[in-house]
């Protein structure tokens, strides 16, 4: 069975974060292992404003020293680290295992919420973890942070976004359009250095896409993990993630889960006798 490492922050409410990825893994058969580098809090007396406690650098280590303690890991990715401390610990322990299957993504900006990163995180997810990536999964806001192109609006721009990402050391980039690009249909564009794919979905116009983000990202560490190629991975994903965005959960009044099981009808495969 293929072993899936994520180093992300925690999301209590189930949706994003640590917790969407290691449903996510199980999901795809996979066997996901993971290190806690921030926890994820909303307050409902502030209208779920969210904090990002990080956790210490140091602890950050030993949880990876313990996942990687075993064989190898078939693919890892990241999440919201926290700080740049975090970043870079996570950088390093990569690169020194030697893990190729490696899916970045550049957690910038929660969503519900205008909280980026301190400059000095955003400078080290281009200088230490982007080059580290087979694939980087940057939503609208984030690629044009991480492209310096400020504001993205047409797939054309998408189009450049993903161009000068790859030339910051991604080898494979999936911009994603989400819920924030205009249209009737959701947009992604995987470029992989030669080549721009336009991946076309239709637009599901809901709330339930908390979540969307991380589950994406998951689906194609473990894709990659199964031995699929980049574009399968991302073609499936896209697909996973859609149906979780479907069919998805009221969990609490201020903002709506997307279902991981939703791809596999997860909910009817226990039956007692």
């Amino acid at each position: 069975m293929e072993k899936v490492l994520t180093i992300a922050g925690s999301d209590s409410t189930g949706g994003a974060g640590i917790e969407a990825d290691l449903k996510t893994f199980q999901e795809y058969g996979t066997f996901g292992f993971a290190s806690l580098a921030s926890i994820v809090t909303m307050d409902p007396t502030t209208g779920w404003q969210h904090e990002v406690t990080a956790i210490a650098a140091d602890l950050v280590e030993k949880q990876l020293i313990s996942a990687l303690a075993g064989e190898a890991m078939d693919a890892v990715k990241t999440g919201m680290l926290g700080n740049e401390q975090n970043i870079k610990v996570a950088a390093r322990v990569i690169k020194e295992r030697g893990i190729k299957q490696v899916v970045i993504d550049p957690v910038i900006a929660c969503k519900g919420t205008a909280h980026i990163l301190q400059p000095e995180s955003v400078e080290a997810i281009i200088a230490d973890l982007l080059p580290l990536a087979e694939v980087a999964t940057p939503n609208l806001v984030e690629a044009g942070i991480l492209s310096g192109l400020g504001d993205l609006r047409t797939v054309e721009e998408m189009k450049t976004a993903a161009a000068k990402i790859h030339h910051l050391g991604a080898k494979n980039v999936v911009v994603k359009g989400g819920h924030r690009l205009q249209g009737s249909q959701a947009i992604d564009v995987l470029y992989d250095g030669s080549t721009f794919t336009v991946l076309e979905g239709p637009r599901i116009d809901t709330d339930f896409n908390h979540g969307a983000g991380c589950t994406f990202s998951a689906a194609v560490t473990a894709g990659l993990a199964k031995g699929w190629t980049v574009l399968d991975s991302v073609r499936v994903a896209k697909s996973f993630v859609a149906a979780a965005i479907e069919q998805g959960v009221s969990i609490n009044p201020y903002v709506g889960h997307v279902w991981h099981g939703a791809y596999n009808e997860a909910e009817r495969r226990m039956h007692h006798e």
